[in-house]
């Protein structure tokens, strides 16, 4: 009678183990039927138990690993076990899910087969993170990852390895120049110059011989031959800036640059070949400049063959924690420092903020907080007035995760109302795995409506 209660209390113990773990763990009777089903199996297959008990494995674990590639089936024939085999299943959903699978044989006190056992683990949130991190976009010193940034990221590897005009826009210190610098630095022309010219800073005389060069005696101090800015370039990049700041005369030789590939320089008789490949980029809007007259239509459409939009940084507030964070590496390490980070208090700070300057803003608000910071974190008496002054009420209390909690809250309550609420739309857009964005909701309480976006009957739980 003590033999059973022992049995049975250790039976009891062992069946509160299997529903306590988080990993699914099923049991199949020799003939491939299940005769156990735990509760993680059921959460991560969505199968209830009472459904899956008694079926062929097969109907229930639809694995990419059944029929010829099963672990439990080779398991059994070999007596082996098998650990960690990577695969995936389709859940009542339909929805495929990244799994680990390991597999025993189940002997019976005589050591007869009379089954096996098989746990299997979800690899959802190891993916999303994979992807999460993949998603954090880097080309060069340009990184992101907002989803606004997205479609600019994917379009520089097929333009980097083309020859064509590009057209950057974008308002001051969102980065155009990194972003040339990056189309360049993926391309063929990598090992060739890279020049750039800012068209806004030069008076008109003086751009124009500072791009195409002159010859000795074309004006008076002009005592011997000068190479121009395409020249130096070679058969590299050349990037110019701000090309809405430049003269309608300059404009005419601009386009019978990119139209004919040569230009003269000052006081020569005769033509040059430009081989270089020109990236231009303006902070302007050069289609309202072409209505106006300001800016020739020729060579706007001669220019705008692809055109990027590099969005502000109070559009992609996400992106503030990666870029501060990186800003604080690139210092520590030419500064000699050994600056953690930010205080909570200066995080919330920097998030309140609207950027007008942009990610150069950011970049130099960063740099005269290591200038003032003698300790290891930049609290908010390290940031400037305009920071400081009227966004004070905006500190988020707690620590630093709190402010990171405070930006991704609004990234992805953004998403989910910009996609009717539709959790899977709004995963996609974000660039995440659902099963993520559901965890992601549920820890950071948002507020979401009955309906999910996708069904009038199917609540968000």
């Amino acid at each position: 009678m003590v033999g059973k209660k022992r049995d049975y209390a250790f039976s009891a113990l062992t069946g509160a183990i299997l529903e306590s773990i988080s990993d699914g763990v099923f049991t199949v009777d020799p003939q491939w039927r299940v005769s156990s089903f735990n509760r993680a199996a059921e959460e991560i297959t969505g199968i209830p138990r009472k459904e899956a008990l008694g079926r062929l494995c097969s109907e229930v674990f639809k694995s990419s690993m059944c029929e010829a590639e099963c672990p439990l089936q080779r398991t059994q024939k070999s007596g082996k076990p098998i650990i960690n085999k990577s695969g995936y299943i389709i859940d009542a959903n339909g929805d495929r899910i990244p799994i680990s699978v390991s597999t025993a044989v189940l002997y019976d006190e005589g050591g007869k087969v009379i089954g096996g056992a098989e746990t299997f683990r979800d690899l959802s949130e190891i993916a999303a993170l994979q992807k999460e991190l993949q998603g954090r976009l880097r080309i060069g010193d340009f990184i992101s990852h907002s989803q606004a940034m997205r479609p600019v990221f994917e379009m520089v590897p097929s333009l980097a390895a083309s020859s064509t005009t590009v057209l950057i826009q974008g308002e001051t210190g969102t980065g155009k120049e990194l972003l040339a610098r990056a189309i360049h630095g993926m391309g063929p022309r990598l090992q060739k110059p890279f020049v750039a010219v800012n068209c806004g800073a030069l008076p008109d005389a003086l751009l124009e011989s500072e791009l195409f060069g002159y010859k000795k005696g074309a004006f008076t101090g002009a005592v011997r031959d000068k190479a121009g800015r395409f020249a130096l370039a070679g058969d590299g990049t050349l990037f110019l800036d701000e090309v809405g700041e430049m003269s309608p005369a300059l404009q005419v030789r601009l386009l019978r640059v990119l139209q004919e590939h040569t230009y003269e320089p000052l006081g020569a008789t005769r033509s040059e070949k430009s081989k270089a490949r020109i990236l231009v980029a303006t902070n302007r809007d050069l289609a309202a400049m072409v209505k106006t007259g300001e800016f020739r239509q020729d060579l706007y459409y001669r220019m705008n063959v692809i055109s990027l939009e590099l969005p502000p940084l109070r559009r992609r507030k996400e992106d503030i924690p990666l870029l501060a964070e990186h800003f604080v590496e690139r210092f520590n390490h030419l500064q000699k420092k050994n600056v953690t980070g930010f205080t909570p208090a200066a995080y919330s700070l920097l998030l309140a903020h609207d950027w007008p300057g942009n990610v150069r803003e950011l970049e130099n608000v960063v740099e005269r907080a290591f200038v003032l910071c003698t300790s290891k974190w930049i609290g908010s008496e390290h940031l400037p007035g305009e920071l400081t002054g009227s966004r004070s009420q905006a500190v988020v209390p707690g620590g630093i995760e709190s402010v990171k909690r405070a930006a991704e809250q609004q990234s992805i309550l953004g998403a989910l109302k910009r996609n009717g609420f539709n959790r899977a739309a709004a995963a996609r857009e974000l660039g995440i795995h659902k099963t993520t964005l559901y965890r992601k909701v549920k820890i950071l309480g948002l507020p979401l409506p009955e309906q999910n976006g996708r069904s009038s009957r199917t609540p968000i739980k």
